[in-house]
């Protein structure tokens, strides 16, 4: 949603804002070398064992690859960092909620993938007081925001990392939950960030998976930037992540725990 997202988070498909979902996706530098990444490495109508597939776009919303199925969405640049930060988003997504359905504890290391402008990683410092917030995004330009951010959001165990479109550049088993918000939908390579996500987790470690219930048509979220439980388990599971739960806290996402196998 984003970002990202991201979150995306760019969300990750570009480390992604978690946040391009309700918007006209928009054309940024981000989406465009996304693009240039995909052609460069597949030919047309390629498929490789992995689950990836290149092929005409289905939505004009989504880029030209398809993972397990699903077409990947445009991320959101950092142009839109605004709104990542606007005022009506606690009421809208319930993110009081969700930071309190995480079930945090002081100590844990929390990775938010697809930070933008850390509106979850400065509300999780205070949450891990003994712990440590390991904001990443692969946009220099938010990297940059959330160092100059720190301190005014009295958010000192926040650690800002830029990691790329393969690998979050998180510390192998070292991680005890890993936050990613509207964000994964959009990641350009989901299957090689999901196998480094995993492998920073800590044997007790988890993956909070949040994404707009595409099961639901009155969430008033365009289809390619929502998902269906079956879909996000589908592609969790092939990686080695089990499936835990899905909270029906949210008023119009998913919030699906997984776990190391």
């Amino acid at each position: 949603m984003f970002f990202p997202s991201l979150l995306r988070t760019t969300s990750l498909s570009l480390l992604l804002l978690p946040a391009a979902c309700t918007q006209t996706p928009m054309e940024s530098s981000s989406a465009m070398a996304a693009e240039q990444r995909i052609a460069a490495g597949l030919s047309s109508d390629a498929t490789d064992t992995s689950g990836y597939r290149l092929g005409p776009s289905q939505d004009p919303n989504g880029i030209g690859k398809y993972y397990q199925g699903r077409q990947i969405a445009h991320v959101m640049g950092h142009e839109g960092a605004e709104w990542l930060e606007r005022g009506d988003r606690q009421e809208e997504e319930g993110t009081d909620v969700l930071l309190r359905e995480l079930k945090l504890k002081p100590t844990d290391v929390v990775a938010d993938i697809g930070a933008g402008t850390g509106y979850f990683s400065f509300r999780i410092s205070p949450l891990v007081p003994q712990g440590k917030v390991l904001a990443v995004d692969i946009q220099p330009e938010m990297v940059e925001y959330l160092r100059d951010h720190k301190a005014s959001n009295n958010a000192m165990n926040v650690e800002p990392i830029l990691g790329t479109v393969q690998n979050p550049n998180l510390p192998k088993a070292g991680v005890d939950l890993v936050l990613i918000v509207d964000a994964y939908h959009e990641f350009d390579h989901p299957r090689e960030m999901m196998r480094s996500i995993r492998n920073s987790l800590r044997p007790t470690g988890r993956v909070a998976l949040v994404e707009y219930r595409a099961e639901d048509p009155n969430v008033p979220i365009k289809r390619i930037h929502k998902m269906t439980e079956a879909q996000v388990r589908k592609e969790m599971e092939a990686l080695g992540l089990v499936f835990v739960e899905n909270s029906k806290a949210l008023p119009q996402q998913h919030l699906l725990i997984f776990r190391r196998q």
